[in-house]
């Protein structure tokens, strides 16, 4: 442990270690120099603020196992058990979960015009999970594109939302998304969808503006599955969203260290199973010989095959 003592307090040192320490100095008279953000970490303004996502409050086992010696240790050898990362989300933009969207999106208090003309324009993240990657740039661009609209001052029928694909269970079972990221354009209260994966269209923020304007989404037909949206067996999501809704309640309040050695133990135990040896087979008994039927004496065929002769010959000497 002495070389990680060792490690740690080198890289703690150099969190101080700043490119603007060696400077021309201070001269008498001179204002006392102020130092400005760099343009790569300027700080949100009012109008645009963020509040970040990530897991809530962890429980004594979870800090035991995530913070510290273990957790550093754990990072060295490459287990990933701190949790799931955050991610800083503008605000403004509001969080579809399984638990509100029937109130914001379903039950949405419209007037019969707006209620034709309303769309929602949606994100299937998985940011908070993977931060960095394909997921990280589309957020990126889809914040853009937020901000975009709202300066030009257009498209006041289009609201967007974000949808947060690692704590959501029942939307995505029912719209039968099983990967992220996804752009959604949701009609007629989520009964007519349409879903975009991230390399189906151009992702700069005055395309996606214009795409929103110009309705480029109506040229894509909308999904229609009989387990979608008003279909036949619609139902059967519905079930499946519900169930998978109740058991991820259940998982979620397992500490994560507990599930990652519950989750490596069975799979080690499924791996040897199938990997399990045939038992021995031994070895084939020879098959009984079947029994052969006595063979007559050569007595008894030698008088049988010569009673009849003779028995007919007697005859024929008492004819003549």
């Amino acid at each position: 442990m002495r070389p990680l003592t060792y490690v740690a307090g080198f890289l703690s040192l150099t969190g101080l270690v700043n490119a603007q320490y060696f400077s021309a100095g201070w001269t008498p008279g001179q204002a006392v120099p102020s130092q400005t953000p760099s343009p790569a970490h300027v700080p949100h303004s009012p109008s645009t603020p963020a509040t970040q996502h990530g897991p809530g409050k962890m429980s004594f086992l979870d800090n035991l196992v995530t913070v510290g010696p273990l957790g550093a240790l754990s990072s060295l050898i490459g287990l990933n058990i701190t949790g799931t990362p955050s991610a800083t989300w503008d605000e403004r933009i509001p969080l579809i979960t399984d638990e509100n969207y029937a109130e914001m999106i379903v039950n949405e208090t419209l007037t019969p015009e707006e209620e034709k003309e309303r769309v929602w324009f949606l994100i299937i993240t998985v940011t908070a999970g993977q931060p960095e990657g394909v997921s990280k740039f589309v957020d990126q661009v889809f914040d853009a594109t937020y901000n975009y609209t709202l300066e030009k001052g257009e498209l006041p029928h289009v609201r967007f939302g974000r949808i947060d694909y690692l704590n959501v269970t029942s939307i995505t079972t029912k719209w039968s998304v099983w990967s992220a990221p996804y752009l959604v354009v949701l009609k007629d209260r989520g009964q007519t969808l349409r879903f975009y994966k991230a390399g189906q269209i151009r992702l700069t923020d005055e395309i996606l503006h214009q795409f929103l304007k110009e309705e480029g989404w109506s040229i894509k037909e909308p999904w229609k599955s009989i387990y979608g949206p008003g279909g036949e067996r619609e139902y059967i999501l519905d079930y499946l969203a519900q169930f998978l809704s109740i058991v991820y309640g259940a998982l979620v309040r397992v500490p994560k260290w507990l599930m990652y050695m519950m989750s490596g133990g069975f799979a080690t135990f499924f791996i040897n199973f199938l990997h399990k040896p045939s038992p021995p087979q031994s070895a084939a008994k020879p098959a009984p010989k079947p029994v052969s039927a006595p063979a007559a004496s050569e007595h008894t065929v030698s008088s049988s095959a010569t009673d009849t002769p003779q028995k007919g010959s007697t005859k024929r000497r008492g004819k003549k």
